[in-house]
């Protein structure tokens, strides 16, 4: 039945397209009219079936083989046609075979050819906006979603592959706290994609000649001029050196954090005790470990801690500060 269909369609540009180039092969009003409507049916019904069930690549380039077909029979029937006006049903079969032709072959092609594969002679203001490549630890992470979602990432998100592939892989882990990252990272996938300001896109393209997945992700990037979004600081590194843009969620999540100045007081709850003597141990919100000199005596319970400085670190930031000396707030917890 979609062959069928797929055939009338084909049948129905070619008539019209050889309507118009071929002189003499002009059709009655009505059967115009008939051909138009029997189309509009046809075309509505290879739509649903057909177009549904094809990826991006195929629809396109199995519409770009079509016409190119098309073209390419009228081109080459013209001769036919200028000869005598009897060859019409010739010529129209020859554009039909040769239509049917270019699309089957925009089809196949599609499978080897992706879209991503031409993205590089293409400006990616046509196709992409703002492309952004996303990296498996980033999506283990999980905060790339709220951005999204918020609206702070905005363009088109892009999957590759290969990364799906290893996620998948950790997904089926015989180890539960991998397999729980796997499954977790494919929750966030389906957030993204779910996402209304940005567009979804799982590039097909591979590099089969690079095995290494980090240096795929550089090499792709590089490709689709597209930047990198990872958590991962050594494949930050290599990318800065190969010119790729990169965007790090653990350096905006520092960005983002409130400033804490020496002298401010901050009520705090101890959690633990520390590791010299007499430290106390407590958490702000967002995870910074608060060290609290002569805070040992405070653990379990709630207390004004004085900032006195603030040391910052590769992976973050770490605070110190005592109790405050005059602390009638003071409350078991």
């Amino acid at each position: 039945m979609n062959f069928l269909i797929f055939l009338f369609v084909i049948t129905l540009f070619t008539i019209v397209s050889v309507n118009l180039q071929a002189e003499g092969f002009i059709l009655h009003p009505f059967v115009k009219g008939l051909i138009i409507l029997a189309g509009s049916i046809f075309l509505t019904i290879f739509v649903y079936l057909k177009l549904k069930k094809m990826t991006s690549s195929q629809i396109l380039f199995c519409f770009l083989g079509l016409f190119l077909g098309i073209f390419t029979g009228i081109l080459l029937s013209l001769p036919l046609l200028i000869l005598s006006s009897n060859l019409n049903f010739v010529a129209f079969s020859f554009i039909t075979a040769f239509g049917y032709a270019g699309a089957i072959f925009g089809f196949k092609k599609a499978e080897t050819i992706k879209i991503a594969d031409i993205l590089w002679i293409i400006k990616k203001e046509a196709i992409w906006e703002e492309p952004k490549i996303l990296d498996t630890n980033v999506l283990i992470d999980g905060r790339i979603a709220d951005l999204i979602e918020l609206g702070f990432v905005k363009g088109t998100i892009l999957i590759p592959r290969f990364v799906l592939r290893e996620i998948q892989y950790i997904a089926d882990s015989p180890d539960p706290l991998r397999r729980a990252k796997g499954r977790r990272a494919l929750d966030i996938l389906q957030r993204i994609k779910r996402a209304e300001k940005i567009r979804f896109e799982i590039v097909e393209k591979d590099i089969p000649e690079i095995k290494e997945v980090d240096t795929k992700l550089i090499e792709l990037s590089r490709i689709l001029k597209g930047t990198l979004i990872t958590n991962d600081q050594n494949l930050i590194k290599i990318a800065q050196l190969r010119g790729v843009p990169v965007l790090n969620l653990n350096e905006l999540a520092q960005a983002m954090r409130p400033p804490v100045l020496p002298g401010e007081v901050l009520r705090l709850f101890i959690v633990k005790e520390g590791k010299e003597p007499d430290q106390g141990v407590a958490y702000l919100d967002d995870g910074t470990m608060v060290v609290v000199e002569e805070g040992r005596a405070s653990i379990g319970r709630t207390i004004d801690v004085v900032i006195h400085s603030v040391l910052q670190t590769g992976t973050g930031r770490m605070i110190f500060g005592k109790p405050k000396t005059d602390d009638p707030f003071s409350e078991k917890e």
